[in-house]
């Protein structure tokens, strides 16, 4: 059976509900609270948020590069556990992708470290969607870091993006 989310931008009183579900996940890099409610109010427009019952499930933030409008840069992405298995973090990356491409934006951009499977996973899989290229670099290696062990993040690059003619494919 499959339920129907609520997928629209952010407002600035779900913040804290993106930091637990940030937190809750276990993966993510945890930002402040303070950090997610300016997320929220200041980059609403280029971030989607899921909802069940009024409640935030999961949410994509991101943003445009100001130096590169083209590019979509996703910062994190993240499900609540009770929402995980059932394809909601591809439908909220369709639904962004399709509200941003129409604004002009023509790459998604990402990083992820080489052990996070699932959004390597997530991210391809995108791209297949979208019927679009994917290329890799390394942005930052794990020396960059402050703190010891951090892996490096590997840049993905994927588009160039157009218009679906059908969301649902």
């Amino acid at each position: 059976m499959s339920v129907t989310h609520l997928i629209e931008s952010p407002t600035k009183a779900d913040g804290a509900e993106l930091w637990r579900i940030a937190r809750d996940s276990a993966k993510l890099d945890l930002n402040s609270p303070y950090a997610y409610m300016l997320w929220c109010r200041d980059f609403a427009e280029t971030s989607v948020v899921a909802r069940e019952g009024g409640k935030a499930v999961g949410f994509v933030t991101g943003y445009r590069r100001p130096r590169e409008p083209g590019v979509g840069f996703v910062w994190q992405v993240a499900v609540d556990a009770s929402q995980r298995g059932k394809g909601l973090a591809g439908t909220l990356l369709d639904a962004l992708y399709t509200r941003l491409v129409a604004d002009g934006v023509r790459y998604l951009e990402t990083t992820i470290t080489p052990d996070n499977e699932a959004s390597i996973r997530l991210f391809t899989s995108f791209a297949k969607r979208w019927n679009a290229a994917v290329e890799t670099s390394v942005l930052f290696d794990g020396e960059d870091f402050p703190e010891a062990g951090h892996l490096a993040e590997e840049l993905y690059r994927i588009g160039p993006l157009t218009a679906r003619k059908d969301p649902g494919e």
